[in-house]
């Protein structure tokens, strides 16, 4: 976490603003070295306007050999030449002036990067193992997929027992919202007003509950509201909420944007949809081969039939053998899934004992006791450089 050397409360509270609720504010350097003894992730001492020039340098020229994977960010009102040279003389990593936040944000998260390149990932605020990604994806639409991802996440939490977030990725006409008949105060959009000091603390007053016990990310309301969101800030937002939620499950565009490939790269399982009709077929076969392009893993992958006892010429075996894949999940067809959607609660909430209810709760089950051992298992002594991470994006680039 971020430590703000400031005085002022004013300030502080500015400074908060972009390096995360959850940082730590003292008034002096007394108090600073004070709690620099009690505790041990932090990576960005942010030094304010008021702290000394001297006395500042001081403290980077200490911390650059005690505490080398901390970053010194300097504050001043006015940054010259002097102030750059002493910076530099001291292995401060960073200046900026008082009132340029953006440039604030942006160096504790260049803080933040170095912190994880040298000491592997930051822990979760729990302290315990991360959560699971569950991305429902299909490459055509109206086969269900938002309908199975928000009943799914309902089935996950059974009733409080587990964290469930439901993320709506189809920035541009997510249905998440409606189908959950939520009224969102924010929107993954706000999300961007924060890139630079994106934290849960940050991210949790745009998270919507839901009664079932679940919560969600809404997609923006305003379709052209997408442009504005980086690619990038999907797989943080992603990253985040996995060390916060035991299950995040993601509601993707029927397309392979970066968006959706920034999800792919932190997704454990992937829910690749499909329904009994050839066009569908033809669609999710392309897709399955461009999971193969991409190197995504074929364990993670999981084959979902929707609507499996329709009567349209097309059977399940058939589906098995086109796809060279199992089905793990059988979905029957029934009217009442859209009418319990169309009332506002979701039919696995409304008539839990449904046969669509009882499949999805199954499938449910499923991904629960396959995340297990992985939540179980000790984890491994961290090296003191972590391996860097090859994203989806970047697997052909070699």
């Amino acid at each position: 976490m971020p430590i703000i050397v400031e005085s002022n409360a004013g300030n502080a509270e500015l400074f908060t603003t972009v390096t995360g609720a959850h940082s730590l504010v003292v008034p002096t350097l007394d108090e600073l070295k004070k709690s620099l003894s009690s505790v041990s992730d932090e990576f960005a001492i942010v030094l304010g306007p008021g702290v000394d020039l001297e006395a500042a340098a001081a403290l980077a020229d200490m911390l650059r050999v005690t505490r080398p994977t901390i970053s010194v960010i300097l504050i001043r009102r006015r940054v010259d030449t002097s102030v750059l040279a002493e910076a530099l003389r001291s292995g401060m990593r960073e200046v900026v002036e008082e009132r340029d936040l953006t440039g604030l944000g942006s160096a504790v998260s260049r803080a933040r990067q170095v912190w994880q390149a040298l000491n592997g990932p930051l822990e979760n605020a729990s302290g315990g193992a991360s959560g699971q990604v569950v991305t429902v994806f299909s490459p055509k639409g109206g086969v269900g997929k938002t309908t199975l991802a928000v009943n799914l996440g309902i089935a996950l939490a059974e009733k409080g027992a587990k964290r469930v977030c439901v993320v709506d990725l189809d920035l541009s006409f997510g249905d998440v919202a409606i189908t959950l008949q939520l009224i969102p105060a924010r929107t993954m959009a706000d999300a961007v007003h924060f890139e630079s000091g994106l934290d849960f603390d940050v991210l949790e007053p745009l998270l919507t509950p839901h009664n079932t016990g679940i919560t969600a990310l809404v997609a923006p309301v305003q379709p052209d509201a997408k442009d504005s969101i980086p690619p990038s800030l999907v797989g943080r937002i992603l990253s985040i909420l996995k060390n916060s939620f035991d299950f995040v499950i993601v509601d993707t565009a029927p397309t392979f944007d970066e968006f959706v490939l920034q999800a792919f790269d932190e997704t454990d399982t992937l829910l690749l949809v499909t329904t009994l009709d050839v066009p569908t077929l033809k669609n999710v076969k392309i897709a399955v081969e461009t999971l193969d392009l991409l190197n995504f893993p074929k364990s993670r992958r999981r084959l979902i039939l929707n609507r499996a006892d329709d009567k349209v010429g097309l059977s399940a075996d058939e589906v098995e053998s086109t796809l060279s894949m199992k089905i793990e999940a059988s979905i029957p067809t029934s009217a009442q899934v859209a009418n319990a959607t169309n009332s506002g609660e979701p039919i696995t909430s409304a008539l839990p004992k449904h046969p669509v209810s009882v499949a999805v709760t199954t499938l449910a089950r499923a991904i629960s006791t396959a995340a297990e051992p992985k939540a179980a298992a000790t984890p491994a002594p961290k090296s003191r450089v972590a391996a860097p991470r090859r994203g989806l994006l970047r697997r052909n680039s070699r």
